[in-house]
Order: C-alpha cells, then sequence, then structure tokens
C-alpha cells in the first residue's frame, strides 16, 4: 500500500499534545467528587450494604413508572421535610424523580415555564454554579444575575441580596443554594435566611431551592434543610425543591434526584405532578431504578439509614479537617493575606479568592488543577498534599507580589 500521504483534512489544525506526566507531585483539586484519605472513590458503607440486599433480593430490571420509584419518591419528601413538616404538608407536595440535581432543576424550570404567562425570570448568583444558567437557557427562560459574593470580606454580600430582593418584579424566580452553595463555599446564617423567605413572602418571589448537599454539608440532613423547612413549614411559601444523592450517597454514575413541589393546595399539588409526569414522558420516559431502589432502602432502613448519618459524619468530617490542616499550612508557609475564609466556608467547595495570574502559575508550574475562578473540592485535599498545595500557593502569592 505504501506509505500515507498527508493532504488537507477537515482536521488539519489537530495537534498531538503530549501527556502530562513530568511532575511527580501533582494535585487535582477540581473535580467535584468525594474521595478518601488516600484519594480514591470512596463507597459508603451503607451504599455497599444496599446493593447487598438488592442482590439478594433479585434485581428486576423493568421499567419505573414514569414518575419514578414511589416509595423513593415519598422517602425524599419525608427525609428532606422531615417527619412533622411532611405530616402537616405532604398532601401539597407534589413529587417526581429525576437525573440528579440537573435533571430535577430542568423538571422545575420546564413546569415554572409551562404554567406561567408572561414567563418569569430567573435570577441567579454570581458567582454561579456553572450549569444553572445553561439549564435556565434549555427550558426557554431568561436569567439574571446578582452580587452573592463580597471579595472583600470573602462571605455572602448580603447588602447586595437584599437590594436584589426589593427590586426585582414580583413573581421572580430565585434560585437559592439550600446549603454549601457551589462555588463560594458561603450561605446565609439562619438570620438572614429568615429575613430572605420574610422578603420573598412579601413581594411575591417563588423560591428553587438546589440542595445537592443536604447532609454532605454539615453531617446532618436536619441541619442542611432548615432553609427549606423554615420557607414551607413557617412561611407557607410555594416552592420547588432540587434534590440529589450523587454526593451524600456516592452515587454520582446513577444520577439519583428528585423534584419536589410543595403548591398552595393538595388540588394544585395534584396538577403539578401530573403536568411533571407529561414532562418526564416527553424528555427520558421513566427514570432509571437502580439507584432509585439503593436510595430508597436507605432511607427507610432504620439499620441503613443509621449507617448513613454516620457515612456522612465522616464526609463532612474529614473535609472540615482539610479546611482546616490548609489553613494551618498556609500560615505555617507565611502565605501573604489572611486565610479565615477557608475555615468559615462550608461543603465540598472552596473558594480560594486567587487572581486568575496565581491560578495559572499554580497549574503550568506546580501541577496543582482547579476551576479558573480559584474554587477548589476540598476533597481533592489529603494528608500526602495538603503541604505542597499550600507551599505551592504561598510561593505564587508571593511571586505575585514581588516578594521573595
Amino acid at each position: 500500500m505504501g506509505s500515507e500521504t498527508h493532504k488537507s483534512t477537515f482536521f488539519t489544525g489537530a495537534q498531538r499534545i503530549p501527556p502530562d506526566h513530568d511532575s511527580p507531585v501533582k494535585a487535582n483539586l477540581g473535580q467535584g467528587a468525594y474521595r478518601d484519605g488516600d484519594g480514591n472513590p470512596w463507597i459508603l458503607p451503607s451504599v455497599r450494604e444496599s446493593r447487598r440486599l438488592l442482590q439478594e433480593q433479585g434485581l428486576i430490571h423493568e421499567y419505573l413508572p414514569i414518575l419514578g420509584h414511589a416509595g423513593f419518591r415519598e422517602a425524599v419528601a419525608r427525609t428532606v421535610l422531615g417527619e412533622e413538616l411532611f405530616s402537616t404538608k405532604g398532601s401539597h407536595v407534589a413529587t417526581c424523580q429525576s437525573l440528579s440535581g440537573t435533571g430535577a432543576l430542568h423538571l422545575a424550570g420546564k413546569l415554572i415555564a409551562r404554567t406561567n404567562s408572561p414567563k418569569p425570570k430567573v435570577i441567579i448568583t454570581d458567582p454561579p454554579y456553572g450549569n444553572h444558567f445553561q439549564v435556565i437557557k434549555d427550558v426557554g427562560l431568561e436569567y439574571e444575575t446578582f452580587k452573592y459574593y463580597d471579595a472583600a470580606t470573602k462571605s455572602v454580600d448580603m447588602a447586595s441580596y437584599r437590594n436584589m430582593l426589593q427590586t426585582v418584579p414580583p413573581g421572580s424566580v430565585i434560585l437559592l443554594h439550600a446549603c454549601a452553595h457551589n462555588p463560594t463555599g458561603c450561605d446565609p446564617n439562619k438570620d438572614e435566611w429568615r429575613e430572605i423567605g420574610q422578603i420573598m413572602k412579601s413581594r411575591n418571589l417563588f423560591p428553587i431551592f438546589d440542595a445537592a448537599y443536604l447532609g454532605f454539608n454539615s453531617g446532618s440532613v436536619d441541619e442542611d434543610a432548615f432553609s427549606i423547612r423554615h420557607f414551607i413549614g413557617e412561611l407557607n411559601l410555594e416552592a420547588a425543591i432540587c434534590v440529589s444523592y450523587a454526593k451524600s450517597m456516592g452515587l454520582y454514575g446513577e444520577r439519583v434526584g428528585a423534584v419536589l413541589v410543595h403548591a398552595a393546595s393538595k388540588d394544585l399539588a395534584l396538577d403539578c405532578q401530573s403536568m411533571l409526569e407529561q414532562i418526564q414522558r416527553s424528555q427520558v420516559s421513566n427514570p432509571p431504578a437502580f439507584g432509585a431502589k439503593t436510595a430508597h432502602l436507605i432511607l427507610t432502613d432504620e439499620k441503613l439509614k443509621k449507617q448513613w448519618s454516620e457515612d456522612l459524619l465522616t464526609m463532612s468530617g474529614r473535609i472540615r479537617t482539610m479546611r482546616q490542616k490548609l489553613y494551618d499550612a498556609l500560615h505555617e508557609e507565611g502565605a501573604p493575606g489572611t486565610w479565615e475564609h477557608l475555615i468559615n466556608q462550608t461543603g465540598m467547595f472552596g473558594f480560594l479568592g486567587l487572581s486568575s495570574q496565581v491560578v495559572v502559575e499554580l497549574r503550568e508550574k506546580y501541577h496543582i488543577y482547579m476551576a479558573d475562578n480559584s474554587r477548589i473540592s476540598v476533597a481533592g485535599l489529603n494528608d500526602s498534599n495538603v503541604k505542597y498545595v499550600a507551599a505551592s500557593i504561598a510561593a505564587s502569592v508571593r511571586e505575585e507580589q514581588g516578594q521573595k
């Protein structure tokens, strides 16, 4: 056949990129998945046992109903609302299983777009979770952002938050992070949540809670669900809650989630559930079964639920420990600036507050990888890399400031 002759093709501009294997020390702080102290994926003991029980029962691969696994849907509502609130509000809640949190947001957005004329605008935080604006556009809604993060204080900008709530048009949709704001790790405290809720009630604003980290944040679902329960139980607000078990159960690839819609009446809840069923049918026909069955067992079996509570404490506790160790190591290295924000933030993600110049240097010189806005996954830190990361940050910040 002879040697190949290279002609101009559609991919003429493609280049062979050399593999990144020149550094023996690296740290991937960009991946949004929990890792154990050795940097490996962790299968929760509660999940491992749930899978074993499912296998003993015999796995049946039949379709679920369009709305999803009925037992799972009820268990999610009970878990998110708590037994007391569920007993009084459960009949006002529509439920639909979803493809994790993104699918739940999509279902909620489609429902809002189909039931409101004119269509309301969705207000999201700046900085945003990267997928929020894409989902909002995809369901046919427009969005605006408001300044959520105060770079000077490295905390929630409550003045900006209040101004947004007081000035957006009535009927606007506010996309709230129930806990562990992604990407900043900065949340309102309970008094601030009460204030936010009161303003939203007085101005007829509709909350969507992105609840991707319930239990994973503090180690307690009850603690992390405070804002949701206050808005529904104390303020009696209509709301949508988008739940995911990717992080809190480590079921990343199973895409296990649900959307809950708290409506003003039982009849409205049934109407919403009917519309969610229609939307689900047109998008995915019916959701996957195995992950939902796994989560259902964990949420309803007392022994497994207790083990899951311990698993949540294990994960959230390790993340808090690594926050403290990074903070301590930065001080030991004499890193310029203040770093208290690292231990004041919550959840898996940390917002370092570094310039783009420092982020690039960390990537290219030290092989430490993070988002361009200096968001890191704290779960990517462990005892073998935290001092290296701190020393690299300190050196890069000093270089930026012209220090030796």
